[in-house]
C-alpha cells in the first residue's frame, strides 16, 4: 500500500503503488477531478449549479469525477451535537457522525446529475476505498484503490466521492481534519492518474494577499507547489495545507477556481483561477509570490530557564507527545546560567501548553511563564529568495518605518516569517505589499 498522506506519522511518504502521473498510454480525453467545497454545495440550487458544472466539463470530452464536501454549515451542526451529548464522545463515534455531511452531499449531486441525464453514482469513502491510519478526527490517507472508481468512469458514469472521510484500519469511518476534502480530491486524483484536480471554492483563484485587506492585492495565474504550502502553513485559506504536500509529492496538477464565476472560453479547463505547478512550469518567476498572516496563535515564553543541555529538548518532545504543535521558536542569549525560550503554538492549544509546562515546574526549573494571545504571524513567501538577497532586509525595513516591532522572526529557504503585535496586522500587510512591488490592478503573469 502507498502511504500517500502521513506528515505527522513519522513513517514517510512514497508514491508507492500511485501510478505516476504521465505514466502509460496517452488519451485523447482528459481526466479531470472536480472539487466542490461546503459553500459551493451549500444548498439544492447550488448543488443543481455543481451538476450543471460537472455537465459542461463532460460536454467537453472529458472523464469527470468529483469529491464533495458538506453543505456549508452542517459539519459545524454535527461536531455540536457531538460536544452537547459528551464533549469527550469516542472519536469513533464522533467520526461516523461528522462524516455524515458528505454522505448526504454525495448522493444528493448524483442525484441532481442523473436528473439532467448524466449518469451518476455516489461512493463513500469506505467504497473506494481511501485508507487511512488510526488517528480518527485527523486521519492521515495512506492509500487509495482507485479501481471502483475506474471502472465506473469507464461505464460512462460520473463517480461522487464524498471528501473529509476514509476507512481506518479497524474498519470504521475517519476523517481527516478541517480541510480534508481537498486532501480527498487529490489523493483520488494520483490514484486515478487524473490530467488534473480543479478545487472549486468561494475564491477565483490565489491572490498575493487577502484582497479583504489589501485593495491591490493581484491574482496569481500560477503558484509553485511550495510557495503554495509555504503560504497555506502561513494561514492562507484558499488551499489546505496537507492537499498541497501531497499534491506536490505526487506531482498532482491542481487549479483554484470559484463556483461562482463561469468558466471563460470554450475549453474551460486551465482557462481561469490559478494553476499550483512545479517550480520549473512557473512562468511569473517572481521574488515574493505573496503573503499571508494568522491570527490564530499564541506566544508562550519561558522566563530565565536553566541555560544547559537537554532543557529544550524536555519542553518540545512533551508537547509533541500531548500532540502540540510547535511553530516559531527563539531562545536569548544565556545570561547566569538562565536563558529566555519563546515560541508559538495554535491559539486553541495554549491553554494546554501551559497547563503541561506547569506541571512541568519542578523538573524545569523556570522563573516565569507568560502567554500572549494578541499577536499575528506576517508570512513573505517566494521561490525567488533562493537566488536574491535583501528580501529579509526590505521587510524589516519596512516594518520598522511603519514602528511595528519584531517579537519572533522565523526562516526558511522560501519564507520569512515574523510575530507582531495583533493591532497591526493590517498595516503590516499593506505595507509589505508594497514594498515588494506586489500592488496592481492586473492579474500577476500570464494565464498557464
Amino acid at each position: 500500500m502507498s502511504m500517500l498522506d502521513c506528515p505527522a506519522s513519522g513513517k514517510g511518504c512514497s508514491s508507492g503503488d500511485v501510478p505516476s502521473q504521465t505514466g502509460g498510454a496517452a488519451r485523447e480525453e482528459k481526466t479531470i477531478v472536480m472539487k466542490f467545497g461546503g459553500t459551493s454545495v451549500g444548498d439544492l440550487d447550488r448543488i443543481r449549479h455543481v451538476a450543471q458544472r460537472v455537465k459542461k466539463e463532460r460536454e467537453r470530452g472529458h472523464r469527470v469525477a468529483v469529491v464533495v464536501s458538506a453543505m456549508a454549515g452542517v459539519t459545524n451542526t454535527m461536531v455540536g451535537y457531538c460536544q452537547d451529548l459528551d464533549p469527550q464522545a469516542p472519536a469513533t463515534e464522533y467520526d461516523a457522525v461528522v462524516a455524515s455531511g458528505e454522505q448526504v452531499t454525495s448522493g444528493l449531486l448524483a442525484i441532481a446529475l442523473n436528473a439532467l441525464g448524466i449518469p451518476a453514482r455516489s461512493f463513500q469513502g469506505w467504497q473506494v476505498p481511501l485508507r487511512t491510519d488510526g488517528a480518527h478526527g485527523c486521519a492521515c490517507i495512506e492509500s487509495v484503490e482507485g479501481d471502483a472508481v475506474l471502472r465506473t468512469l469507464d461505464q460512462g458514469l460520473v463517480p461522487v466521492m464524498a471528501g473529509f472521510q476514509g476507512i481506518g484500519p479497524d474498519g470504521r469511518i475517519s476523517t481527516l481534519g478541517r480541510g480534508g476534502s481537498d486532501t480527498s480530491a487529490v489523493a483520488l486524483a494520483a490514484a486515478i492518474q487524473a490530467d488534473q484536480c480543479d478545487i472549486y471554492t468561494d475564491v477565483d483563484g490565489v491572490y498575493t494577499t487577502d484582497p479583504r485587506i489589501v485593495r491591490q492585492a493581484r491574482k496569481l495565474a500560477t503558484i509553485t507547489y511550495e510557495e503554495m504550502l509555504e503560504l497555506a502553513s502561513g494561514g492562507a485559506k484558499v488551499l489546505q495545507t496537507r492537499s498541497v504536500g501531497l499534491a506536490m509529492r505526487e506531482k498532482v496538477r491542481v487549479r483554484v477556481l470559484s463556483s461562482f464565476e463561469e468558466e471563460a472560453g470554450d475549453e474551460g479547463s486551465g482557462t481561469t483561477g490559478t494553476i499550483v505547478v512545479d517550480e520549473d512550469e512557473n512562468v511569473e518567476k517572481k521574488l515574493v509570490a505573496g503573503i499571508a498572516y494568522s491570527r490564530d496563535e499564541a506566544k508562550i515564553t519561558l522566563r530565565r530557564l536553566p541555560d544547559e543541555p537537554g532543557i529544550a529538548y524536555a519542553i518540545f518532545s512533551a508537547l509533541a507527545e500531548q500532540g502540540l504543535n510547535v511553530d516559531m521558536i527563539v531562545q536569548s542569549i544565556g545570561l547566569d546560567g538562565t536563558t529566555n525560550l519563546t515560541f508559538t503554538v495554535a491559539k486553541a492549544d495554549a491553554a494546554a501548553a501551559c497547563a503541561m509546562l506547569e506541571e512541568l515546574h519542578p523538573h524545569l526549573r523556570y522563573d516565569g511563564i507568560e502567554a500572549s494571545h494578541n499577536v499575528a504571524k506576517i508570512s513573505v513567501v517566494g521561490v525567488g529568495m533562493r537566488a536574491n538577497t535583501g528580501v529579509a532586509a526590505t521587510m524589516f525595513r519596512t516594518l520598522a518605518d511603519k514602528g511595528i516591532n519584531i517579537q519572533v522572526i522565523s526562516t526558511s529557504e522560501i519564507k520569512i516569517s515574523v510575530l507582531i503585535d495583533a493591532a497591526y496586522t493590517e498595516l503590516a500587510m499593506r505595507a509589505l505589499h508594497t514594498a515588494y512591488g506586489l500592488d496592481g490592478d492586473q492579474e500577476v503573469g500570464v494565464q498557464g
